[in-house]
């Protein structure tokens, strides 16, 4: 397993199109979601890639600095991961690499996510608390979460 994390501008074109793949492959056929997934952030994140023993891209997330993507919070989004890399644990590792990653980028601030509420659980297990701020994006319930 090797892990990568640069800025969008540093990212090669073949990573890039393997991570548009993978976000299209989920967010798009898997969760039936017809959304325009290049929402024009990209170029503001920080890109965090999960490559398996094969050099594939597992799993991926972007981080933002503090007041990019939610004001008064960094951020972790677009949390995938692929389903040749799924039930090996992969998603916790993901989560607690892309937490460390963004408090060595951005300091020790307070991280806001928007889960996909069926994963709340998951995300507690790592420190988030929920705000109690639900909401339905692209047809599937979601919920607010920070980690202070």
């Amino acid at each position: 397993m090797n892990i990568k994390c640069v800025p969008f501008y540093e990212l090669s074109l073949d990573e890039l199109y393997a991570i548009m793949v993978l976000r299209q492959e989920v967010f798009v056929l898997e969760q039936n979601c017809p959304f325009v997934d290049a929402d024009g952030k990209d170029q503001l994140a920080w890109h965090l890639m999960i490559l398996d023993e094969n050099n594939k891209l597992a799993a991926y997330t972007r981080l933002f600095d503090k007041n990019v993507y939610y004001e008064g919070y960094t951020s972790i989004g677009r949390v995938v991961t692929s389903s040749h890399a799924r039930g090996a644990g992969i998603g916790k590792i993901l989560m607690q690499k892309s937490i460390e990653k963004t408090q060595e980028l951005f300091g020790n601030e307070p991280i806001k996510i928007g889960a996909q509420s069926y994963l709340k659980k998951f995300y507690q297990s790592l420190g988030f608390v929920l705000t109690g701020q639900d909401y339905v994006e692209d047809g599937i319930d979601h919920t607010y979460m920070i980690r202070p």
